[in-house]
């Protein structure tokens, strides 16, 4: 195995492979968009791929780079890590489960996982599912533990990036800490909360979450280039290279190659590998009831406030309402690994989506849902948009 990473000393290269121009491809209506994506590059994010679906049809467009060392611009047809983007997939299972009558949302953690969520304060008989899907759950958030977000996150990627973690060591990292608040409390985003929900469907269904991942989302949608790597650590063909600088300081200017990563440490949490055209259809078909019934798409969309973040207004069941400077209604999920920002977003009824993605992860997310969705290519009212965390 590979170890280390790849310090990038080429700045010329950089500099020159920043400005790239953007190619675009069919649709008619997206120049803000299109605008909101070369801004983000100019922001000295490598590369940007985007795709939006709507009545007008598909409309893609790249800019910048997708490899620093050798110029190659970005592809349209890019697979990329998903991060977070994978725990609306998992909501999704469990709600299909819910309303095949197998689980209940208020079922505890207790109830399905008996005995491992307790001690420290932590006590799995007083949270529910629905409360780990909504991250009301208090549970500390394991990506949040100093120790493990340096080894997996920050300095300590280089020597730790092809470790392997079990869903129930992430638990423990977890566990070793006092919950945040009291269960239903409040919301605060916890990565932990999806460890256990995909421990939930694996004992709900005797199978891998994976594998009821692609039986139930991949398989029917035919979502051909979405797949759940477990312990292979690179990405696909065609895929662009993704870079950070594995750092928590702004001032931070050596670039790291991270693409390759053993997303254990994320599992059900954060490990999904995905397209644009995938993700649009996947979001799609959600929200147009393709996937679970009415009653269980409204307890997704049954938000709390989620102050944390402020790109959002509320936090469902694996998907967040979208905060816009035209008060769009819409719905979305972000995800953040290192290396990748990525945000699809979607129309209550479907028809129109967004999804694009960033192979840098050191820059905010620009303006790009504002500009498709408001057609404002400037500033929202609420800024430049956060990058977003696992």
């Amino acid at each position: 195995m590979r170890t280390g990473v790849v310090g990038l000393a080429a700045a010329a290269v950089a500099a020159t492979a920043f400005t790239s121009p953007a190619h675009a491809e069919s649709g008619k209506g997206h120049a803000a968009t299109q605008r909101a994506v070369d801004a983000m590059v100019a922001d000295e994010v490598p590369g940007v791929t985007a795709a939006a679906v709507d009545k007008g049809g598909t409309w893609r467009v790249t800019s910048g780079v997708g490899n620093l060392k050798t110029g190659t611009p970005r592809s349209a047809d890019d697979r990329f890590r998903i991060g977070s983007i994978t725990k609306t997939f998992v909501a999704t299972v469990l709600l299909q489960m819910e309303a095949e009558g197998r689980l209940d949302l208020d079922d505890t953690v207790e109830r399905w996982l008996p005995g491992l969520v307790r001690g420290n304060g932590n006590d799995g008989s007083r949270i529910t599912v629905r409360q780990l899907l909504n991250h009301t759950s208090g549970l500390f958030n394991y990506t949040s533990d100093k120790q493990f977000a340096k080894d997996n996150l920050l300095e300590g990627f280089p020597a730790h990036r092809y470790d392997t973690h079990t869903p129930r060591e992430l638990i423990r990292v977890a566990l070793a800490h006092k919950p945040d608040f009291t269960p239903g409390a409040r919301h605060s985003y916890s990565n932990t909360g999806y460890i256990l929900a995909g421990l939930i469907i694996e004992k709900v269904s005797g199978n891998s979450y994976q594998h009821e991942i692609r039986e139930r989302i991949i398989n029917p949608l035919g979502l051909r280039t979405t797949r759940l790597p477990g312990a292979d650590p690179f990405l696909p063909k065609p895929s662009s290279r993704a870079y950070s600088k594995l750092s928590k300081d702004p001032a931070a200017t050596r670039i790291h190659d991270v693409t390759e990563n053993h997303m254990s440490w994320a599992w059900a949490a954060g490990e999904g590998i995905s397209t644009t055209r995938d993700l649009n259809r996947f979001f799609s078909a959600l929200m147009r009831g393709k996937l679970i019934p009415k009653k269980q798409l409204a307890a997704m969309q049954t938000t709390v406030p989620a102050p944390d973040d402020p790109a959002y207004s509320g936090y469902g069941l694996g998907l967040y309402s979208v905060r816009t400077s035209c008060h769009a209604k819409l719905w979305s999920h972000s995800g953040g690994t290192p290396g990748s920002i990525t945000e699809t977003v979607t129309t209550p009824d479907g028809r129109h989506t967004l999804t694009y993605n960033a192979n840098g992860d050191w820059s905010s997310r620009g303006n790009v849902v504002d500009a498709e969705f408001c057609g404002a290519a400037g500033k929202s009212k609420q800024g430049e948009r956060p990058a977003p965390r696992l």
